[in-house]
């Protein structure tokens, strides 16, 4: 049996005691927790033989756990050209075009990132990239990946014509001729370009990806995700990893099976039959397929999420998954046992799929259950009220409401609903479980920079901008439970990880500076020195920087 006796840090341990929540010293046997106390008790309990880690007085947290990411689009992201910072069409056309130029081989240009207020009018266009890139196609992702620009190669590689009808969910912006002018909103992205970019990806850029990931996330004190829009694609890449990794992945995942809207009540269902078909397998210990995932709605940057009041402009925008469509589908998950994730982005999004759980909790009847409700970035009042009576959890990122890109979703909404976005105070106070997380690759998916926003509505992106709602921002230590021991909690876990107490995996981050005494700011330059997973150094700052990490 191994030991190992860890001493001489400043542990927070997300305890549900908040008398219990900093200690001194672990001990851990064979992957879990047996003490967390004292130093001299520790040293007791160990005995001679431990192997002993001085943490140098370094701050330890749980395990950060990113309870709603997408991992193989963002073991992707890390390769595309970054454009989030590029805030204007000629610093994107820049990026590009020297990408185009260190890479003259290349099939095709990727980028992700960029935002609506970096284009004129927030209307981009295939000539503005055939200026920089014409000869091959270019395929961006928005910031929110619920858009995609493309040039007009792209187009043509698509096979976009003015005959392609619009997909249920989704547009083809066109001009007024009729022709596509190089936006893809939605479903129009999901069903067009993503289908077409995964036919030409190999398995071995897959695998590459998804180490890539691996590597990101333990270098930024992440020990668990749950990934929220699994797939075929996604469960043949993990079963690969699982049997490199000899049967267990760097870090705990969990995944939500993706449900698609196909307008056909059985194939739908079907869809979920699938999903139950998996959860019922054993992946191991690393590994499990925990629900289904629908997204009902887009996003509020595009003015495509479901809102009970129209934008600035007057418009709106129906469900991608209505009610009537949406409550069978729903109550067949949940009578077969899986958790159900609804990407709820607009107030009738959310209202929408708060009454479809209910009418599936009805319909099939009392039970421990556990429905979620993903982004929530504007709810109705009452919403978490509702919530918090239902059980469902709030699943939200601050890294969404980052003040330097803040801006377009504002100007969208137009008025005093501005003034409740992320409201996550309101989930607390209605007793609601509220789980943290980064939607990467959507933003980024560091742990840090995210409670930074949590706990000052600033920028982790533009650090000198203003907050944005700062009444709105959380205690450090209510937003690092939020990231670990909620978010652990969300999908079933929160016996045996998201915090440091006995019984639980030992899975924590070692951090460089301490928020808790420094301030808040520290979050924007802290590194992450050492993550442990299950036990095992994971990732190690001096191994990695001097090249010697596996």
């Amino acid at each position: 049996m191994t030991t190992t006796l860890y001493t001489n840090a400043r542990i927070f341990t997300a305890d549900t005691d908040p008398d219990a929540s900093w200690t001194e010293a672990l001990v851990v046997e064979n992957g879990k927790i047996t003490f967390a106390g004292t130093s001299a008790k520790a040293r007791a309990l160990a005995g001679p033989g431990a192997e002993r880690v001085d943490l140098d007085g370094r701050l330890v947290v749980p395990g950060f756990i990113d309870s709603h990411t997408h991992l193989l689009m963002t073991g992707e992201a890390l390769a595309k050209v970054e454009l989030t910072s590029a805030r204007t069409v000629g610093e994107i056309q820049a990026r590009l075009a020297a990408a185009r130029a260190a890479a003259p081989g290349a099939a095709r240009v990727l980028g992700r990132g960029w935002l609506f207020d970096s284009v004129p009018d927030g209307r981009p266009t295939a000539a503005m990239l055939d200026a920089a890139v014409p000869d091959v196609p270019v395929y961006l992702d928005n910031n929110d990946y619920h858009s995609c620009w493309v040039n007009g190669a792209a187009l043509a590689e698509l096979g976009i014509t003015r005959e392609t009808p619009d997909p249920i969910g989704g547009r083809i912006v066109r001009d007024e001729n009729g022709d596509a002018t190089g936006l893809l909103l939605e479903t129009a992205a999901q069903q067009i370009v993503w289908p077409h970019l995964a036919s030409v990806t190999t398995d071995a850029e897959r695998d590459a990806g998804l180490d890539r990931v691996f590597e990101a996330y333990l270098a930024a004190g992440v020990t668990g995700a749950v990934d929220m829009a699994f797939d075929e694609i996604g469960l043949a890449t993990l079963e690969r990893a699982l049997q490199r990794h000899g049967g267990r992945l760097p870090m705990r995942l969990a995944a939500h099976w993706f449900i698609s809207n196909t307008g056909d009540e059985a194939a739908n269902t079907a869809q979920v039959r699938r999903a139950a078909e998996l959860a019922a397998r054993d992946f191991g210990p690393s590994f499990r397929v925990v629900g289904v995932k629908f997204v009902s709605d887009g996003v509020i940057d595009a003015c495509t999420a479901a809102m009970h009041e129209p934008y600035f402009d007057g418009g709106n925008e129906g469900p991608i998954w209505p009610l009537d469509q949406l409550k069978p589908v729903l109550a067949a998950a949940d009578a077969a046992g899986l958790q159900v994730a609804v990407h709820a982005i607009g107030d009738a999004a959310s209202t929408i799929a708060l009454d479809a759980i209910e009418h599936a909790i009805n319909l099939n009847g009392p039970r421990e259950r556990s429905h979620r409700i993903e982004h929530l970035e504007y709810a109705a009042p009452g919403t978490a009220e509702r919530m918090a009576q239902l059980g469902v959890t709030a699943s939200m990122q601050p890294v969404h409401t980052d003040s330097a890109v803040r801006e377009n979703w504002d100007a969208m909404l137009g008025d005093e609903r501005t003034e409740r976005g992320f409201a996550w105070p309101e989930y607390e106070a209605a007793g609601a479980l509220l789980a943290f997380s980064s939607d990467a690759p959507t933003a980024p998916h560091a742990a840090l920079p995210n409670l930074y926003v949590a706990t000052t509505r600033r920028s982790a992106l533009d650090p000198s901008r203003g907050a944005v709602e700062p009444d709105l921002a959380l205690p450090l230590a209510n937003a690092i439970i939020h990231a670990t021991r909620d978010s652990a909690q969300s999908v079933g876990d929160g016996a045996t990880h998201g915090r440091l107490a006995a019984g639980y995996s030992a899975d924590f981050a070692v951090i460089d500076a301490d928020p808790f005494i420094e301030g808040n700011d520290v979050l924007l330059t802290a590194r992450v020195l050492r993550t442990v997973v299950a036990g095992q150094d994971a990732y190690d700052a001096e191994l990695s920087a001097s090249g010697l990490a596996g």
